[in-house]
Order: structure tokens, then C-alpha cells, then sequence
């Protein structure tokens, strides 16, 4: 059985033992998996943590799991503790990208041989955002990186990582914290990451205002920028920018004057 499947198979079961009808949260344990894969008579994963990862930010839980959430809501995984998870009944409010959005271009930074040389997706993102200064255009503070793929723990969450953290100072001396999730390829962008965040800025940094960022790429090499806020809700989208890189000679006269005109606005 090819490791989706059998992911698939093993979470599937995890949840149908548990499920009762009307249920809202079901808590499970790492150790759980291995059981599970003995009884379903499957080998065993290699790496039980990249199991529950595909789940909570790659792929999407299987049919029979998302087939117990009543409409408008779905099912999702988050951290419970250490090696601890827990289903959880959610608002089905998937973050992806607003296809109307206007795009801005900006003068690409990146130094050629990082774009020649960057080894995925994510980690090309990640360098773009960083060259580009996108997320102190996008925020409007100055930022600067403090340190990528942090990994942490958090209580009552357990152990967790960010892609990057940016800390910023405004003109009014305020000091913040932007923790970056990156999302490239087929990756979708995760509001248990954008939890997560929050908990580990709270733990981490409780003086500075914290910030998440998502930053995804789009079609054509455009960059999506998102930034969430807790709501008594959950966390929701507050404010969403596309950017285009592009060689300084291909922004003229009438994009500027289109920036001009939103300033007015």
C-alpha cells in the first residue's frame, strides 16, 4: 500500500473508533498509529510525525472522516499536548486566494544566484520575501528575519515549527513579531499553522504584537500575501496583497499612476 493510502487507512480508523455521533472533538495519541497500522496488518510508517503533518497541512482527511461534518463545517487536526492530537469540528472556511484581486508589481531584489540555486518551493518563497522586503511592504513596519524554520514547544500544543520569524519595529517605536508560514507546489495554507503561530508568539514573544503572515505562490510566479487575527470566530483573513516580481523596466508610467490613485482612495 503506497504511503497516501496507507496514511489514509490508519487515520480513517483512528477516527471511526472513536466517532460518535454528535461530536464535535475526538483526542487521540502518537502511539495510536502504530496499533492501528498492526491491526489493519500495515507497515508501519517510518515517520509517524509526517503522517499526521500530511493531514493537518497537505492533504485533506479522507471522504468517511469529512462525511460525519454536517454542512458548513469540516473536520481538521491540532495539536493536543506532546504526541497528543485531537479531531476537531471547524467553520469550512478554506484560505485561498481571491482571484479579483489586483496585483502590484516590485522591482525583484533576488540576487540571481539564489533564484538559480534555491532547492524547493518553499524555501524560494521564503528568500523572495526576504530580498524583496515584502513583508515590511506588506505590513508597513520595517522587518527584519530573526530566524527560519523555528521549532518550538507550546503548552498545551506541543512541539511545533514556523517557517520564519520576522520581529518589526513602527514609527511610533511599537514592536511586533510576524511568524511566516510558506506554501509552494500544491501545499494549501493551514489555519491549525495559523494557530499554532499565535500560541507560539503568546509563548515566545508575550510583549510584542504578533502578526501572522501566509505567503503562497500563485499562478505565473505571483505572490500572495495574507495576514490573520484571532477572532471570538477563530482566525480569519484580515487583509490579503498579490505582488508580482518583475525587472524594474517593466513597471512604467501607468502602473504608477494606477498606485498613485490608490493612495486617494
Amino acid at each position: 500500500m503506497k504511503s497516501p493510502n496507507r496514511y489514509s487507512a490508519i487515520i480513517e480508523h483512528i477516527f471511526k473508533s472513536g466517532y460518535k455521533s454528535g461530536m464535535v472533538e475526538l483526542d487521540f495519541k502518537r502511539e495510536e498509529l502504530i496499533s492501528v497500522a498492526e491491526t489493519l496488518g500495515i507497515p508501519t510508517p517510518k515517520n509517524l510525525g509526517d503522517l499526521v503533518y500530511s493531514f493537518r497541512y497537505r492533504s485533506e482527511l479522507p471522504k468517511a472522516i469529512q462525511k460525519q461534518a454536517p454542512k458548513g463545517k469540516t473536520w481538521i487536526i491540532r495539536p493536543a499536548g506532546q504526541s497528543k492530537y485531537r479531531f476537531v469540528l471547524v467553520a469550512d472556511l478554506p484560505v485561498t486566494p481571491n482571484p479579483s484581486m489586483a496585483e502590484t508589481k516590485v522591482p525583484d531584489a533576488t540576487p540571481g544566484i539564489i533564484a538559480k540555486y534555491a532547492l524547493n518551493d518553499e524555501q524560494a518563497l521564503l528568500a523572495k520575501l526576504r530580498y524583496n522586503r515584502l513583508v515590511d511592504i506588506f505590513t508597513g513596519v520595517t522587518c527584519y528575519s530573526l530566524q527560519n524554520h523555528l521549532r518550538t514547544a507550546v503548552p498545551d500544543m506541543g512541539q511545533i515549527e514556523i517557517d520564519e520569524v520576522y520581529v518589526g519595529l513602527d514609527k511610533k517605536g511599537s514592536h511586533y513579531v510576524f511568524p511566516v508560514q510558506a506554501k509552494g507546489g500544491t501545499d494549501r495554507m493551514s489555519v491549525v499553522q495559523i494557530e499554532q503561530d499565535l500560541g507560539a508568539c503568546q509563548h515566545k514573544f508575550p510583549n510584542l504584537i504578533c502578526r501572522p503572515i501566509g505567503a503562497q505562490f500563485i499562478a505565473d510566479g505571483v505572490i500572495v500575501l495574507f495576514e490573520f487575527e484571532q477572532t471570538p470566530e477563530g482566525v480569519r483573513v484580515s487583509s490579503e496583497k498579490h505582488y508580482r516580481l518583475v525587472a524594474p523596466e517593466q513597471i512604467d508610467q501607468t502602473d504608477l499612476q494606477r498606485y498613485r490613485e490608490r493612495q486617494a482612495t
